[in-house]
């Protein structure tokens, strides 16, 4: 599966998610892109979306989206508050459906 992280997430990140492709939005060079941009861009590269923002279900059409979108709820962006929830993170990547939202975490 292949799953872009938003820019919030630490780059360290990447290596967690065992047996998917993950890549950020700082590998693809769109560093800074406007979520509506970015969504649009990750259709191309990407079957589930991985954020931080959980304002991002009240500000962009994710119903129009090709992709499912997986919103990670933490205390922080940090790997001490995300890494214990890699794996609900990848049971949500496998329960999403296109044009949907998960939500995991606190």
């Amino acid at each position: 599966m292949r799953i872009p992280l938003d820019e919030s997430f630490p780059l360290d990140f990447v290596k967690l998610p065992i047996g998917h492709e993950v890549s950020t939005v700082h590998s693809q060079g769109w560093s800074g892109v406007k979520n509506g941009d970015l969504l649009r861009r990750s259709a191309a590269v990407c079957d589930v979306f991985a954020t931080l923002d959980r304002n991002l279900k009240f500000q962009q059409n994710i119903p129009a989206l090709s992709f499912g979108v997986v919103v990670v709820r933490s205390l922080s962006n940090r790997m001490v508050d995300i890494t214990p929830l890699v794996s609900r993170i990848l049971s949500a990547t496998g329960r999403v459906t296109p044009g949907t939202v998960e939500k995991v975490g606190v």
